[in-house]
């Protein structure tokens, strides 16, 4: 899937822990050419599954990763993914992918999702209970290299290492 050229960069972590903002930056940086894929459009706004199970949504995310690849868009891949119920999938999508593939997680503790929690539009959607329940500190992917995105690693410093790692860096936008 996909080719030599294209990058696949998967931003994993908890809740709070500042995904969504770095692949936003991330292409913003970059411009045209690369897709985000979020785990929580697809789940929440695409297929409304916000408070079920999660059937769907990883399929989903599969078929739509796997598209932009192969129509030669690099990809960033982001959400919680835990371990436990995305590794396989991640596995497949490292695996299948020509083009480099790099995996970062943001590692932070609890009491600094929360605070970055309470400054996010989706703040009054879910508080510290739901949280807590979601929170799974140092959920690593076995068999991947994942780079850790710590706490006081700023946006820029983050950006920098997603791009530096992926060599978009060195790639001219389509």
């Amino acid at each position: 899937m996909g080719s030599a050229a294209t990058r696949l960069m998967v931003l994993r972590g908890n809740s709070g822990s500042g995904k969504t903002t770095t692949a936003r930056a991330v292409r913003a940086r970059y411009g045209s050419g690369l897709a985000i894929v979020s785990q929580d459009t697809v789940r929440r706004e695409i297929l409304c599954e916000a408070h079920g199970p999660v059937r769907a949504t990883p399929g989903l995310i599969d078929v739509i990763t796997r598209q932009c690849l192969d129509e030669g868009f690099h990809v960033i891949l982001e959400g919680i993914l835990s371990a436990g119920r995305w590794g396989e999938l991640l596995h497949r999508l490292a695996d299948d992918h020509r083009g480099t593939s790099r995996f970062f997680y943001f590692d932070l503790p609890f009491t600094e999702t929360l605070r970055r929690h309470a400054t996010r539009p989706e703040a009054s959607e879910f508080g510290e209970s739901k949280m807590r329940d979601w929170f799974r500190p140092a959920d690593l992917l076995d068999g991947l290299n994942e780079t850790l995105i710590k706490q006081h690693s700023s946006l820029e410093e983050t950006v920098h290492t997603v791009m530096t790692e992926t060599g978009l860096e060195q790639q001219p936008a389509r």
